[in-house]
């Protein structure tokens, strides 16, 4: 004879499922906190990859013309023939309102385009973080490069003033193992004071500007961007080599947006014979 017993389910009681919560909560802050570091290192690793991407495209540029460095911009009349001013990274729809990739210096080198994600983004200043230059108000690029010493008469904005500077070849270039070709760069809104979004370069702007006769002054907004964890930039070197630079207070020109320059002169990484230029 089989003994009827009655059957009964043990349930948690509240004080076991609020300790579970809390449990589980705990466990899902430590594994957040410890996914956001790792997200940055990702990005960190990213923007490297890029940047060492544009560098070998420039490598290749050089080779197809007889070991000359890209130019920066074409922006003149006798450039463009009344045309879209053309950029590294493309053409920059001042006249015509569009963007395009193809007619960039290094678009024969990449496989890729203006997009967002593209080898032109650095992850860390993703598409809301900063307003665009430009007519065209479309994605261009958030690297600068260092046409100031690599292309003088080619870099808009300053070739008034250093157009006479020889044009480098890449066999001429000084300590190319310092010598920053790209980088992280963005430019502040305004003066430090002045609130809003940072605007994206093309333009790897140097920590001092060249007055003539063989003088220096300091750049008030030099472009280099410390956006990466710890206030660190990523910049890459005519010999392949890419670093990854923690800012001081003292190179920073615009404090709240981590922007300015790896050191407060120029000769070591942004114009390696600055004492040679007349």
């Amino acid at each position: 004879m089989i003994e009827n017993r009655p059957y009964f389910v043990r349930a948690f009681t509240l004080i076991e499922v609020l300790v579970v919560v809390a449990v589980v909560a705990i466990l899902l802050a430590i594994l957040a906190g410890a996914a956001g570091p790792a997200r940055e290192m990702a990005r960190t690793t990213q923007c490297l990859s890029n940047e060492r991407q544009l560098l070998y495209a420039w490598i290749l540029y050089a080779q197809a013309h007889d070991d000359r460095a890209m130019p920066l911009a074409y922006t003149s009349l006798a450039d463009t023939g009344g045309g879209d001013s053309i950029y590294w990274w493309g053409s920059a729809g001042n006249m015509t309102g569009e963007v395009h990739f193809e007619r960039g210096f290094l678009a024969p080198y990449i496989d890729d385009g203006l997009r967002e994600g593209s080898v032109f983004q650095c992850p860390s200043q993703p598409l809301g973080t900063y307003a665009f230059q430009g007519r065209a108000g479309t994605i261009t690029s958030t690297y600068g490069y260092n046409g100031y010493y690599l292309s003088p008469s080619k870099t808009p904005g300053w070739s008034f003033t250093i157009g006479n500077q020889p044009w480098k070849r890449l066999s001429t270039i000084k300590r190319s193992s310092d010598l920053f070709v790209f980088g992280d760069a963005m430019l502040p809104p305004g003066p430090p004071s002045v609130i809003g979004n940072p605007i994206n370069t093309a333009l790897l702007d140097p920590p001092e500007l060249y007055q003539g006769h063989g003088q220096w002054r300091k750049n008030s907004s030099p472009t280099t961007c410390f956006r990466h964890t710890g206030a660190s930039s990523i910049c890459v070197c005519a010999d392949g080599s890419a670093q990854r630079y923690i800012a001081h207070s003292a190179w920073l020109t615009h404090p709240r947006l981590h922007i300015g320059s790896v050191e407060l002169t120029n000769p070591l990484h942004y114009v390696p014979d600055a004492n040679q230029w007349h």
